[in-house]
């Protein structure tokens, strides 16, 4: 079945990358196609898959990595990484998992003893907690060293919660998964012996992808219809309310792994808040054996589905959203996942948890409810902006013009909608604050935490702007990110990476002629669809690339600490002729 499952996987791939404007190499679609299907469970977006490739020379044999806490991506502004050390980390559970993943992905048809070696020198260099950087980056690309770093400096900050800690390496290819050579395997051995002694707390896995395994996962949706026994329950028209055995509630919360279902709580306003007060709470109540029934003590959980129905005390619900209790159903996962598979009838799991199931297709009715009930505990307001009136008119406005904002993480994806016209809440706000607010160094530096201050959601989502300038925004920049994948002479992810906000930002002051912070300075360029062409593009780059490296050597600064500073950005828009923006 493997060549019927290489043509399959072929054809997939071949759909995928013609389905976009500028269709990327056979080589590099792949590459993102094995980073999405081995990292399956995690539910990552088409901007988090891009963001952990790292493509090029000098990759130490990675093409892709990640950096998960509790199976959450990290980014370089995490709340983790926020000073002082010991505060950031503190609501973070003690024992949580701190993830590695790596991925290879090459095209050929079988796996190599080569490939397994240069993973290994690269991992025994970069998981080095006191390697000599500077020596690093003669060997390595400052993507791959700056995702190894996001590890490290994780680590330094959580080694006093205990993490416990996983490093796993992906293996992908178009050979045949089950006939790899016995000397690959045996290399595949060794690699993960040395993963699991790189640290006191660490393991080690490697797995091997072929095309029946890709084709599998890719075939494979995530499920939103499924299935909740209870032992009682209140209906109300076409909604219940349900008590359910937290021995049941576990299962509906796990995959056939034992972990849980991210992508029911995509609609969910906020994160797992790990080691808080009220999830310590949560767990105290779960270790007492004389302690209230555990319905009477918590406010239960808030299910919103498009169907309902109830059979011999099974409810099968359809289109299933967990929008309120991420905070209880995580940490009944975390506390008695392990329990509850080798004790499945221990007494803990005769407790009962509330459950709400609401039916409804209404989307601005489940807006409302995701609003109300969680404004009944302390979730800052900044939490529920994907709810809040503007967004829902981006949205309908970008899909009267084909265009799919994401207010709901995968929403559109999981419909098929081109990836290159899927855009997030947080991409978009990137490119407000890089060319209508004249701050493409804060695009760059928080990309995802620019909008949990309440002043700036005001600046970027106001309701003073026009929403064709918010489209317009959302295709400028994605006509810069095409430029660069396509340029004359090849873009490194980490150029991308520094300097495509600067470049979006210069083709909006070109347009208009000089600096501004106003968004309402390019209602004219929305209203007439204009756009910087490709020639000019062109010139806008050199002219950033020369001044990059010169404002680099003025400062001997890096290339991180010159595209995230304010100086920077005057330095060059006051060098190209355009002036220079007061800061607020």
């Amino acid at each position: 079945m493997s060549a019927n499952d290489r043509v399959l996987i072929n054809q997939m791939i071949e759909e995928w990358r013609n389905a976009r404007t500028v269709p990327l190499s056979f080589d590099a679609a792949f590459e993102r196609f094995a980073s999405e299907h081995a990292l399956h469970g995690f539910g990552l977006s088409e901007e988090e898959i891009e963001a952990g490739i790292i493509g090029g020379g000098n990759d130490g044999g990675i093409d892709g990595a990640y950096v998960f806490l509790g199976g959450r991506l990290l980014h370089e502004d995490s709340e983790i990484f926020q000073s002082p050390p010991s505060s950031a980390a503190a609501h973070v559970e003690a024992g949580t998992q701190l993830t590695l993943w790596l991925v290879q992905a090459k095209t050929s048809q079988t796996f190599s003893e080569l490939a397994l070696d240069k993973v290994a020198a690269t991992c025994k260099t970069l998981l080095d907690m006191e390697v000599d950087e500077d020596a690093a980056a003669i060997l390595f690309s400052e993507d791959l060293l700056a995702r190894f770093r996001l590890f490290r400096d994780a680590l330094k900050r959580l080694a006093h919660r205990h993490p416990t800690m996983l490093i796993k390496f992906s293996y992908v290819t178009r050979g045949e998964a089950s006939e790899v050579h016995v000397k690959v395997r045996t290399k595949a051995k060794l690699l993960e012996a040395q993963l699991t002694q790189a640290f006191a707390i660490s393991k080690g896995e490697v797995e091997f992808l072929g095309p029946a395994e890709l084709w599998q996962r890719a075939s494979t949706l995530p499920s939103y219809t499924l299935e909740l026994p209870y032992r009682e329950s209140i209906t109300h028209d076409t909604s219940h309310i349900a008590l359910v055995g937290l021995g049941e509630y576990i299962d509906f919360l796990s995959d056939e792994t034992g972990t849980i279902k991210s992508h029911i709580f995509d609609w969910n306003v906020r994160d797992y808040q790990g080691n808080v007060e009220v999830n310590r709470e949560i767990t105290a109540s779960l270790q007492k054996a004389d302690a209230p029934e555990f319905w009477w003590l918590n406010n239960g959980i808030t299910i919103v589905c498009s169907q309902a129905t109830s059979v011999g005390k099974r409810l099968s619900l359809s289109d299933v959203q967990i929008v309120n209790g991420l905070q209880t159903s995580y940490t009944l996962h975390e506390t008695l996942r392990e329990l509850y598979a080798a004790e499945p009838t221990a007494s803990v799991f005769d407790r009962l948890v509330q459950v709400r199931i609401l039916v409804t297709t209404d989307q601005a009715a489940r807006d409302a409810v995701i609003r109300a009930t969680n404004r009944q505990t302390s979730v800052p307001v900044a939490s529920l902006r994907a709810t809040d009136d503007i967004q829902r008119q981006i949205e309908s406005y970008f899909f009267e013009h084909e265009w799919f904002y994401d207010r709901r993480k995968n929403f559109y994806r999981n419909q098929g909608k081109p990836a290159d016209r899927i855009v997030s809440i947080p991409l978009l706000a990137q490119a407000v604050m890089a060319m209508a607010l004249g701050q493409p160094d804060h695009a760059r530096a928080r990309p995802s935490s620019l909008l949990k201050s309440d002043t700036d959601y005001r600046r970027v989502f106001s309701e003073k702007t026009e929403l064709p300038v918010y489209l317009w925004l959302a295709r400028a920049q994605r006509l810069v990110d095409e430029f660069l994948q396509t340029a004359p002479e090849p873009v490194s992810r980490s150029e991308h990476t520094n300097l495509h906000f600067h470049l979006a930002m210069l083709g909006a002051v070109d347009l208009i002629g000089r600096v501004f912070n106003r968004p309402e300075m390019l209602a004219n360029a929305a209203r007439e669809d204009v756009f910087p062409t490709t020639a000019r593009l062109e010139s806008l780059w050199s002219s950033l690339q020369e001044q990059f490296v010169l404002f680099q050597k003025e400062r001997q600064w890096g290339p991180d600490k010159t595209a995230k500073s304010a100086e920077f950005v005057a330095h060059l828009t006051e060098a190209l002729g355009y002036g220079v923006l007061p800061r607020r």
